[in-house]
């Protein structure tokens, strides 16, 4: 299996939204992008699927070699190899890789958060950064693009955090502030307890919100220059947002079940904005 199909496979496995939007990419782009994804599976496969912290410590530490070697020119890891043709072609940072990392380790240090400054430290490292290392692969031409892929990255974070409210329960770990929790009146043990009540869903309510508006924000700052480069990003946020308006649909019962969207139906979202251009 060459670096790239072992990419490929990695972000097939995964059946992540993100997945979709590369469908429509050309072939270089794609191929960076698919490698990007893997790369930030595998950082967080580290974390989650490690029991021990000491050792994803580890894991996490050989990673950020790793990420040394792949500038240098000495990747050994398929999915670093398949990412270092790319470094140079889509000016990617190695600061920015190792800020992903930084995101990873950050949960095993913390799972509470005190308030939503905190919180949105956190979402910076592993997802806004994200966002910049991608739109820079799907080509941006003005700094104004990667503060809208900025704002993006948080806006997807915060839908992933409603979404897997009840799954990182389960794991012990609660990103909704803990000021917004006692704001409506919500403890910790309603969350680890799976106790959905009205004061849940005005909580969550006010999560969702908080999530739209960094949306709206993020395609206030798109330059119209960059727009159509940008549309993999776009086909993501509609997937995200309709998730959103499914999520609450469903009246925000994200503690004792995990909202999804059907394939097709992702399928048809991604295809629909590509073709709005």
């Amino acid at each position: 299996m060459s670096p790239d199909e072992y990419c490929q496979q990695k972000a097939v496995q995964s059946g992540s939204s993100f997945y979709y939007s590369f469908l429509f990419l050309p072939a270089e782009r794609r191929r960076a992008i698919t490698a990007l994804y893997a790369f930030c599976r595998e950082v967080d496969d580290t974390v989650d699927e490690c029991t021990d912290a000491t050792v994803a410590r580890n894991k996490l530490a050989w990673w950020r070699k790793e990420v040394r070697a792949m500038r240098e020119g000495k990747p050994s890891h398929p999915v670093t190899q398949a990412l270092h043709p790319h470094l140079a072609t889509y000016k990617l940072q190695e600061e920015h890789l190792q800020a992903i990392i930084d995101g990873m380790e950050m949960d095993l240090d913390q799972t509470r958060y005190l308030d939503y400054a905190g919180l949105k430290r956190y979402c910076w490292h592993v997802a806004s950064v994200v966002g910049i290392l991608s739109a820079s692969i799907f080509g941006a031409s003005r700094p104004e693009t990667l503060q809208y892929a900025e704002k993006l990255g948080l806006a997807f974070q915060l839908t992933n955090i409603i979404r897997d409210v009840g799954e990182d329960a389960r794991k012990g770990r609660i990103y909704l502030p803990v000021n917004e929790l006692q704001q409506f009146n919500v403890t910790a043990a309603d969350i680890l307890n799976a106790r959905h009540s009205e004061n849940f869903e005005k909580l969550m309510r006010f999560q969702a919100e908080r999530a739209r508006t960094a949306y709206d924000e993020a395609f206030s700052l798109l330059p119209g220059a960059d727009r159509r480069a940008q549309r993999p990003g776009l086909m993501m946020a509609a997937i995200y947002r309709a998730l959103l308006d499914e999520i609450e649909r469903d009246g925000f019962h994200v503690l004792e079940r995990k909202v999804s969207l059907t394939p097709i139906r992702k399928l048809w979202l991604a295809w629909k904005t590509y073709v709005r251009g």
